[in-house]
C-alpha cells in the first residue's frame, strides 16, 4: 500500500504554497520549530480491500497564536477536501473527516495547536517483491 502520509504531506505543502500560504509540512515534529507548521501522522486505519488501504490521519496545524493555529488547520482541512485524483501516481478514492477542529495546545512548547483527523482511501499499487512470492519472474 502507498505511504499515505507521503502523499497527503506532499500535496498539503503543495496546495497551501497555491493559496499562498507556504509552510513546512512534515511527518515529524522538526527539532527546531518554525513559527508555523503542519504535522501528518498515521495513527491507524484498516485495508480497505485487496488493492485499496483506508489509513487515519491526525493533521496538526501550530501557529504564533490560537487564532493562526485554528485558521492553519482550517485552511489545510478545506484543502483536502480536493485531494480525490491521482497524487504523485497514487489514486485517492475520498477522504472522510473523522475528527473535526479541535484545540490541542502543545505541552512540551507551548505553542497553539490545532487538530483534525481523516480517513483517506486510497488505491494501492502491486510491490516488485510480490510478483517474486507468486513466482513470476
Amino acid at each position: 500500500m502507498p505511504d499515505a502520509v507521503a502523499v497527503v504531506t506532499g500535496y498539503l505543502r503543495q496546495a497551501l504554497a497555491v493559496v499562498g500560504h507556504p509552510v513546512l509540512v512534515v511527518s515529524r515534529v522538526p527539532s527546531v520549530r518554525p513559527p508555523e507548521f503542519v504535522r501528518v501522522e498515521r495513527v491507524g486505519g484498516t485495508r480497505a480491500t485487496v488493492v485499496s488501504d483506508r489509513p487515519r490521519l491526525d493533521i496538526h496545524a501550530w501557529a504564533e497564536s490560537e487564532s493562526a493555529a485554528h485558521d492553519l488547520a482550517a485552511l489545510a482541512r478545506a484543502l483536502l477536501d480536493s485531494i480525490p485524483g491521482v497524487r504523485d501516481e497514487v489514486t485517492v478514492y475520498r477522504l472522510t473527516e473523522v475528527g473535526g477542529l479541535m484545540w490541542m495546545p502543545d505541552d512540551e512548547s507551548g505553542k497553539p495547536r490545532y487538530a483534525f483527523a481523516v480517513e483517506i482511501h486510497m488505491r494501492g499499487r502491486v510491490l516488485p517483491a510480490m510478483n517474486l512470492l507468486k513466482g513470476d519472474e
